[in-house]
């Protein structure tokens, strides 16, 4: 008994060190990454609406694919703002893949007033990564725009993601910076800082050390080159975005992320809805995980190695915690205090003063990043302190049901399921668009 108390002290004092340490070093990392990447990438752009073409360097035509499913309420707002972007040379490709709704109807409609509109109809159902795959092999340039059915594209995106494709040709795919509409609620408050301070911050980081976990899949550009080498978008992974950018960077390609390519996105703003996407996410990022766990046993994918790290350090963070929080609701009702050598963190203590002053930190520098493309972020810093209570929860949570889910659950096509996409809001009509407005402000 005492040998096993002595390693069970021991393993306690490991599994709260990781617990405590790892998101600590994580953010420490993200934020030095994300400050660098910005005056390397940003800061040197920054007087400019649309970059700067060198010598011999054209504007290329490119397809603008948005696949939709039930999108009736967002498809004329999303096509407009598709056809209104500002490029020299492009189409739009709509894809309706199957739509229960007047989507159909809307599109066909559409069309005919604008000769640029292209529209697909899949007569059912296939899933985002078949009704892609269609909309590419229709396309008539080789720069691929792809983006939601409810995302509205800011008029200057194109210029911003193209630029990479025509002065860099090893460039596979660039991701834009997702931007969120619905800012109505708490969950939608939150999310606002948690797209600048989590997402736009680790793919700047990333970007800095190294490669891309994953594009986003409301916003990407693509070299369809690339793409049909590694056999498009695979319609059995939940999550389609993150498996196309494993499959570019296996193949050698560069993924880059692009924080001024902006697309104004529809998020949850109901615990329902927000844990069912975040799940899926969970679930994709396990998949991909498990399909390309074997990179680490070749000598010649080294550039993943840092990757497929974190997702598994992530993941076994999020099952520390469970034990973390299994052992003290035990030690609520039962006088297992010899199980706990240390108090736990789940407490208030200043270890979680600590984390908690930390992410405070990461929200106000990626305030700081991103306020240069989104007016009005600052509002919204206040409800950051909801968010390690609220979505450190349910990403941790998800994480450790995501695991189990992928293994026992047969695998099949990944079709579309209409999300939650909380209070519908209309930008405001102006002239200059988000951009324009924070670059004119300097």
């Amino acid at each position: 008994m005492m040998d096993f108390l002595l390693f069970w002290h021991s393993l306690w004092h490991v599994v709260l060190a990781f617990v405590f340490y790892y998101p600590l070093f994580m953010s420490s990392l993200w934020i030095v990454g994300a400050i660098f990447f910005y005056f390397k990438n940003e800061k040197p752009y920054s007087k400019y609406i649309i970059p700067p073409l060198r010598e011999k360097e054209t504007w290329d035509g490119v397809s603008i694919l948005i696949p939709c499913y039930n999108e009736g309420v967002n498809a004329i707002e999303t096509i407009t703002y598709a056809l209104n972007v500002d490029y020299p040379e492009f189409e739009v490709i709509a894809i309706n893949d199957g739509s229960k709704d007047n989507t159909l109807e809307i599109l066909v409609a559409l069309a005919q007033e604008n000769p640029r509109l292209k529209v697909v109809n899949l007569a059912e159902n296939q899933g985002k990564a078949l009704g892609l795959q269609a909309g590419a092999l229709l396309a008539k340039y080789e720069y691929l725009i792809c983006i939601d059915g409810d995302a509205l594209i800011d008029k200057h995106c194109v210029h911003w993601m193209v630029k990479h494709f025509v002065r860099y040709p090893e460039v596979a795919a660039v991701t834009g910076n997702p931007r969120i509409r619905n800012r109505t609620t708490l969950l939608g408050k939150i999310q606002v800082g948690e797209f600048s301070s989590i997402v736009g911050m680790i793919k700047r980081a990333q970007r800095s050390f190294g490669r891309l976990f994953t594009v986003s899949g409301v916003i990407t550009g693509f070299r369809k080159a690339a793409v049909h080498e590694v056999g498009y978008w695979s319609p059995d992974m939940l999550t389609e975005d993150i498996d196309i950018t494993w499959k570019l960077q296996r193949n050698g390609w560069d993924v880059r992320f692009e924080p001024r390519a902006l697309v104004w996105i529809l998020m949850p703003e109901t615990l329902s809805g927000l844990w069912k996407q975040r799940l899926r996410w969970a679930m994709g990022g396990v998949q991909v995980m498990l399909k390309n766990f074997k990179v680490l046993f070749h000598p010649k994918q080294t550039h993943l190695w840092g990757l497929m790290t974190e997702l598994m350090l992530s993941t076994l963070w999020a099952y520390s915690m469970v034990l973390v929080f299994l052992v003290w609701f035990i030690s609520l009702f039962v006088p297992v205090s010899y199980l706990m050598p240390q108090r736990s963190p789940i407490l208030p203590d200043e270890s979680s003063v600590i984390l908690i002053g930390a992410c405070l930190i990461q929200f106000a520098i990626s305030k700081w990043l991103d306020g240069h493309y989104d007016q009005g972020l600052g509002k919204n810093y206040f409800w950051m302190v909801w968010y390690p209570f609220v979505y450190w929860l349910l990403n941790l949570f998800t994480a450790v049901t995501a695991l189990p889910k992928v293994l026992f659950t047969k695998k099949g096509r990944a079709r579309w399921i209409s999300p939650d996409r909380g209070a519908h809001q209309q930008l405001k009509k102006s002239d200059d668009t988000p951009l324009d407005q924070a670059t004119n402000k300097g």
